[in-house]
């Protein structure tokens, strides 16, 4: 999916759109970004980081590339605080306990939802990547490639063992979850 954004305006000459550009891709970056982190506000502060990288960059990216730059920024970023927090798991030897999310209201639909959530979290970084990228993004398999930096068969691979963790992951055998489907090219 491509963001649509006018022109610059006038008041836009000095971003040359950029501000359009990130009002208009804020909602859908900040859903793929809870996605891949699991938790709301890491999400937009993980877009805010993203979106602050990429205004440094504004003027050499290409226009048609954008949103796979933007896209691609987003997952390194990602990877980079994964990468931290494993660092910082390593260096404390006692984590504090994280506040679980309490939404009230359609409660299945809660339970599902962060059932989700936290198998997806559980997965590795590059395997949560790529399920979210081709299940909720929906690009295809080259599409994902070219933002991993990786082979087509790297990406089925992925797609492949994540479906399979997912599948089998304690809480969504627990939950009643919709089927996932298998990614193009995959044997079961």
């Amino acid at each position: 999916m491509s963001y649509e954004y006018a022109a610059p305006h006038e008041s836009d000459a000095e971003d040359d759109g950029f501000a359009a550009f990130a009002v208009a891709a804020w909602p859908r970056l900040v859903r793929t970004a809870q996605l891949l982190t699991g938790d709301f506000h890491e999400a937009e502060d993980l877009v805010q980081t993203t979106l602050a990288k990429v205004y440094s960059r504004w003027r050499r990216v290409p226009r048609a590339e954008i949103d796979f730059y933007v896209r691609r920024a987003l997952i390194n970023n990602n990877l980079s605080r994964l990468r931290r927090r494993r660092v910082a798991h390593l260096l404390t030897p006692v984590l504090p306990d994280s506040a679980g999310n309490a939404h009230a209201g359609h409660a299945e639909a809660v339970e599902q939802r962060t059932a989700i959530l936290a198998a997806l979290a559980d997965l590795p970084g590059r395997q949560r990547a790529v399920m979210v990228l081709r299940y909720w993004e929906d690009l295809s398999e080259q599409e994902i490639a070219n933002v991993l930096h990786c082979s087509i068969g790297t990406v089925k691979t992925h797609a492949r063992r994540g479906l399979a963790a997912l599948r089998a992951h304690p809480l969504l055998a627990a939950a009643p979850v919709p089927q996932f489907p298998a990614p193009s090219g995959a044997r079961r």
